[in-house]
């Protein structure tokens, strides 16, 4: 069912309002003109009755123009209203017209051509409007000029067809309004839509959403900017933008801004804002420039800002949990390299004297046992300690690799010469088996050694009858499609098999896990830390290779592992061989700067078989005075010393030599063996590092490296002078 009154009407009654006032001063110089042709008493009450209606149309029109809410009531006073007044121009028109004469009827023609005119203008937006206030004055027209008797046909005809061509333009008029109000209608009511749901995600999204003119001047802001500071969008749009920015974010917030306008690429920007209750919030803002799509000017910046206060709060969490971590890391670094030095002290004495003692000739058999038992235990005891050291420094990412050429099949014989006393006293056999050929590879030689020996320990440890075999193979490494091993490398494979105990098949999947042995039983008949193995799988996968074991309860193990290593270059393997051979040629004065006496006392008795004076300081200082006072050619220097540390000594030293002098070899000799430690004796002007406790050979070839006569010892001090 069709409304008899709608929206358009009521903008109808609405733009009538709004014209009171003309068409009352127009009805006022109408009564006046009239009176050329009317009586004025008629006149007089015309005008009088025509601004009563008036009168009446302000208040019947009154609650459209103010768009307020409508009732049916109140648009029928409207229409009712609006008949009236059309029915008094009407009833003046045809007053003029009866009277017979020439002007009063053109005049009465004009009234009736304008309240048709009056009908398209502002009627035609409405069919009841146009009804009223054109059509029904059109026909009364009609009929009027029908019923004169006056008029002959012709002159009928001629007014019927003037009236009719005005309503036909008027209609023709009506209804392109009709059609154009429906299409403006039809796009108000589209974007009415677009707006209301872009209005309704505007005004419920958590996040604010605003819009400031390039001066900073508040255009829109969402109501959620409510929630998030506790300002409503009238005191927001009340004051500026950067208002409520904290003072030390503005600049960072300005400089933001100032880059969108410069160059029109959208930015985000975190900072903090001020609450109304004067907390802060941290807010992460988007700007973006939005420009006029004609001219291309800036015409204001959208933003679009989140609380992320709880991110933040979780980012600062996690910093702190950071730092904490590293702070634990950092202690536990610490106490590992001062619990390193404090054993590694005591056992350089320990194994250091043990050495000398078992292979003395001048101990009785008893002697020699027990000097040997504390040489092994003190062994054991290292081996403990440099196993905690590794898996430390493997956790920690600080285990590095130091590849050079290296033959396979010594590398296991020499590893067996180590464990063949123990396989000796326990009955057991010892074998090394290689198969095809072997030549020199490109490895990190010791720490194989390591891995070997361990595998060799264990296998010896876990046999108590039978022996041990360790088979020693090389082939060409397959081309895998990752290409990982190098183009003519070969494949390493080591196996060491025992005819011991055996490991149960539900126990072979965790035998390579840290603190971990087979069984607690075996633990306590056979002791260890149950790292070893978890780091001789670390050093092979750090190799790039893998590690495995075969075993069955009762019938033995077979630990193997298997490596893609490049061959040693020929020109490396004739340094290798060089380096080797390095032999002292000539007598030395060495200064040993040590405050422990025992490791003062051990040092010289190394030292005795060979033709080295050998003087001694016990502190840094001491260490400076006797190189400022004699000439040497190696300095032996501890690091951890009363007085002055050997790092400072060393400093100091090398501030004091002369340029145009060789410069003198340093050798830290210290329990910090950690790679940062070695690391800062090389920073402070050291230029090599031996580790307590101190192996005999690797002092001696040290000490010859850095004062022999070859040409690599003086390209060796050489390329350390030239570090300063």
């Amino acid at each position: 069912m069709l409304r008899l009154f709608d929206h358009r009407f009521e903008e109808f009654a609405a733009d009538t309002h709004e014209n009171l006032a003309p068409r009352a001063a127009v009805a006022v110089g109408a009564g006046a003109v009239a009176l050329l042709a009317l009586p004025w008493r008629v006149c007089a009450v015309w005008v009088v009755s025509t601004l009563a209606i008036e009168s009446w149309g302000w208040f019947a029109g009154r609650q459209q123009f103010l768009k307020l809410p409508i009732s049916t009531a109140e648009n029928g006073a409207f229409l009712a209203y609006l008949s009236s007044m059309i029915g008094s121009w009407f009833y003046l028109a045809t007053l003029l017209w009866m009277t017979g004469a020439l002007a009063p009827a053109v005049a009465a023609a004009i009234i009736w051509i304008s309240i048709i005119g009056f009908a398209q203008t502002f009627g035609s937006r409405t069919p009841l409007g146009f009804g009223v206030s054109g059509v029904t004055p059109a026909l009364g027209v009609m009929v009027v000029l029908a019923i004169d008797p006056r008029l002959d046909w012709p002159q009928r005809w001629l007014m019927a067809g003037m009236m009719t061509l005005a309503m036909g333009f008027a209609l023709a008029g009506a209804r392109q309004t009709f059609a154009a109000g429906r299409r403006l209608e039809d796009a108000q009511n589209a974007l009415r839509d677009s707006e209301a749901e872009y209005r309704v995600l505007a005004d419920n999204t958590i996040d604010v959403i605003g819009r400031t003119g390039v001066d900073g001047v508040w255009r829109y802001i969402s109501p959620s900017v409510e929630l998030a500071l506790g300002f409503t969008p009238e005191e927001m749009r009340a004051v500026i933008a950067p208002t409520y920015i904290y003072a030390d974010d503005r600049p960072a917030v300005r400089k933001v801004t100032a880059a969108v306008l410069d160059d029109g690429r959208g930015r985000t920007c975190e900072y903090r804002m001020i609450r109304k209750d004067g907390s802060l919030v941290w807010v992460e803002t988007s700007f973006s420039l939005a420009r006029d799509p004609v001219t291309g000017a800036e015409t204001e910046v959208v933003l679009h800002s989140r609380d992320v206060t709880a991110r933040k709060g979780m980012e600062r969490e996690l910093v702190d949990a950071r730092e904490r971590a590293e702070a634990g890391a950092a202690a536990k670094a610490d106490f590992l390299a001062n619990m390193s030095h404090e054993l590694r002290t005591p056992l350089n004495a320990i194994i250091g004297f043990s050495g000398v003692l078992k292979d003395s000739g001048e101990l009785s058999e008893r002697d020699a046992r027990h000097a040997r038992l504390i040489s092994e235990a003190s062994g054991a005891l290292l081996l403990v300690v440099n196993d905690v050291l590794d898996f430390s420094k493997l956790e920690s990412g600080a285990f590095e690799l130091d590849p050079r050429p290296c033959d396979p099949m010594a590398l296991a014989l020499s590893a067996a010469m180590l464990v063949e006393p123990q396989a000796k006293a326990r009955g057991l056999t010892l074998e090394i088996v290689g198969a095809g050929e072997n030549p020199r590879l490109l490895a990190d030689g010791p720490r194989l050694r390591q891995v070997l020996l361990n595998l060799l320990s264990n296998a010896l440890k876990f046999t108590p009858e039978g022996g041990v075999t360790v088979q020693v193979e090389q082939c060409p490494a397959p081309i895998s499609d990752s290409g990982d091993a190098p183009a003519g490398a070969r494949r390493l494979r080591i196996a060491v098999s025992d005819t011991g105990i055996g490991i149960s098949e539900d126990k072979l999947e965790a035998v390579f896990e840290r603190f971990n042995q087979a069984d607690v039983s075996v633990s306590r008949r056979f002791g260890g830390t149950g790292l070893g193995l978890a780091i001789c799988k670390r050093i092979i996968e750090l190799m790039g290779g893998w590690i495995g074991v075969e075993s069955r309860a009762d019938e033995g193990s077979t630990f193997w592992f298997e490596i893609d290593l490049p061959l040693a270059p020929a020109a490396a393997e004739a340094a290798e061989d060089e380096a080797e051979a390095a032999v002292l040629e000539r007598p030395l004065r060495v200064l040993l700067t040590e405050d422990v006496d025992v490791n003062r006392e051990l040092v010289r008795v190394m030292l005795e078989p060979f033709d080295i004076d050998l003087e001694t300081a016990v502190n840094g200082v001491e260490a400076i005075e006797a190189v400022m006072r004699s000439a040497y050619d190696l300095v032996l220097m501890d690091v951890q010393m009363p007085v002055m540390d050997g790092l400072t000594a060393v400093a100091r030293i090398r501030e004091l030599e002369d340029p145009d002098q060789p410069r003198l070899p340093i050798i830290a000799m210290t329990a910090n063996v950690l790679p940062e430690q070695v690391t800062r004796c090389l920073e402070a002007g050291m230029d090599g590092h031996i580790g307590k406790p101190i192996n005999p050979t690797e002092l001696l070839e040290t000490i010859a490296a850095w004062t022999g006569g070859t040409e690599e010892a003086t390209a060796r001090r050489a390329l350390a002078g030239s570090r300063l």
